[in-house]
């Protein structure tokens, strides 16, 4: 008897404690909204746009010649445009911050606080790719700030309320849970979003998403659809967006860390085919001449798994890494070549002092010669196709002409440029007919080879041939 009440004592315990600790729903926000609106604020801008008026009664149909001719009896006229979106208060001062596409191409910025007072204010700072903007009110006021925090401890379920200026309507809270996390939507470069189900319309945008303890976890940006929240919505997370903040108050810009390389995700088949345990790092595509990678000794093919300490899982995660990291910085990066892993160290450059890769695409003539095993019809690289793409001036290959739609190449594109098939430079036809055979004869029968795609960026693809 005595076990037995001892045992259901303990259950007790346990159920009492798994409750005590549970998060359950706020009875109400209202002490907290209270809290947190003189922080919120709205955010209207004005811009000159300048229009045309056509002076008579008609017009011409698209692709007439008169429409041009007429062109300079058109008088031009200037307008004012208005946009409104939302911000937050992070220091005393009258620091804000906010989405760039709310102030982007502004004439003038007005901040209105709590619903009251409007100050014009000016731009400390502003960074596109991470759509993110920093704004002083010119003021000698006071204000009341909120705090970042840690957005890496949000978890999908947590409860979050947004506040903005949805359609106009300033000082509208919304609540709801984070739904997601990690998601990558494709407007910028740097995508980490937190997805969540709090109501954020247009409007919202560069309002804060506050966790329970009145914390800013993330930065209100995008909602999916265009006619209105529909419960997926998507907000820059605090970490992310603090270390660019941090730098748009302190240079007025952002210092970006470079490796200097184009990547792709690492497939099963590129994974087979190198060695490799698993799916996992950033495949280097190429790398740009004269870059802190290719000082380093970074080669085409490497895949990098860990860089500073930090385990690359995906090919996205680099990007982000590598951007948040000091210019100038000397890290060792981890690279997987040849079946071994090797260590490199690099010094970070700038990539906003950095030249990007030129990409021109240009019309091929082709050529054709058939290779029946691979159902595809190709061509041998000529000089004249090296000039017209800008390639390596060294470079050889087979220009692809036709892919039928069995063929195991049916992934690739006509006009892709085939480089290099298992390590090995293609230079003619039988070249990449012999790799073929001997991958066919193999147990694998998976053959990894190098192409530049239409757009002349160099990339690996692992191709299974049974």
């Amino acid at each position: 008897m005595h076990k037995i009440r001892t045992f259901l004592l303990t259950l007790l315990i346990i159920n009492l404690s798994f409750f005590a600790n549970a998060r359950n729903a706020p009875e109400s926000f209202a002490d907290l909204a209270e809290k947190l609106m003189p922080s919120v604020v709205n955010i209207s801008t004005t811009q000159t746009v300048i229009t045309t008026i056509n002076p008579f009664p008609f017009e011409f149909p698209p692709g007439s010649p008169f429409g041009d001719m007429f062109k300079e009896f058109s008088t031009p006229q200037k307008r004012k445009a208005s946009a409104l979106g939302s911000g937050f208060i992070i220091d005393a001062k009258g620091i804000v911050v906010t989405n760039n596409h709310v102030i982007q191409n502004a004439d003038d910025i007005i901040v209105r606080v709590n619903g009251e007072k409007e100050y014009k204010a000016k731009i400390i700072g502003t960074d596109p790719l991470s759509d993110i903007a920093v704004l002083q009110m010119e003021t000698s006021d006071k204000f009341v700030p909120v705090k970042f925090g840690n957005s890496d401890n949000a978890r999908i379920g947590d409860w979050v309320i947004a506040i903005g200026n949805p359609f106009g309507l300033g000082g509208t809270v919304t609540s709801g849970i984070i739904s997601a996390r990690n998601r990558s939507i494709g407007l910028s470069r740097y995508e980490d979003y937190i997805q969540t189900d709090a109501s954020i319309n247009q409007g919202n945008s560069g309002g804060p998403l506050f966790d329970m303890n009145g914390d800013v976890i993330g930065i209100n940006t995008a909602i999916l659809g265009q006619s209105g929240s529909i419960g997926i919505g998507f907000s820059i997370p605090s970490n992310s967006a603090k270390k660019v903040i941090d730098q748009l108050i302190e240079f007025g810009e952002t210092k970006r860390g470079w490796l200097g390389v184009r990547i792709q995700d690492v497939t099963k088949e590129i994974a087979d085919v190198e060695k490799l345990d698993k799916p996992r790092g950033a495949l280097v595509a190429s790398v740009a001449k004269n870059s802190p990678s290719d000082n380093a000794g970074i080669q085409a093919g490497d895949i990098i798994l860990e860089f500073s300490g930090t385990l690359i899982k995906e090919m996205k995660e680099l990007p982000k890494i590598v951007a948040q990291t000091e210019v100038g910085k000397i890290v060792e990066v981890k690279i997987w070549r040849n079946e071994k892993e090797l260590t490199k160290k690099i010094k970070l450059g700038r990539l906003e002092t950095s030249e990007d890769f030129k990409v021109e695409k240009k019309t091929i003539e082709p050529k054709d010669s058939e290779i029946k095993s691979l159902k595809i019809k190709v061509r041998v690289l000529t000089q004249k196709d090296i000039n017209n793409r800008k390639l390596p001036k060294s470079s050889s290959g087979l220009v692809i002409t036709n892919i039928e739609k069995d063929s195991p190449f049916n992934n690739l594109k006509v006009d892709n440029i085939i480089v290099e098939a298992q390590k090995k430079k293609i230079r003619s036809k039988n070249d990449l007919e012999r790799i073929v055979d001997s991958v066919l004869k193999s147990n694998e029968k998976t053959m990894l080879i190098v192409v530049y795609d239409n757009q002349n960026q160099r990339r690996y693809i692992g191709v299974k041939l049974d």
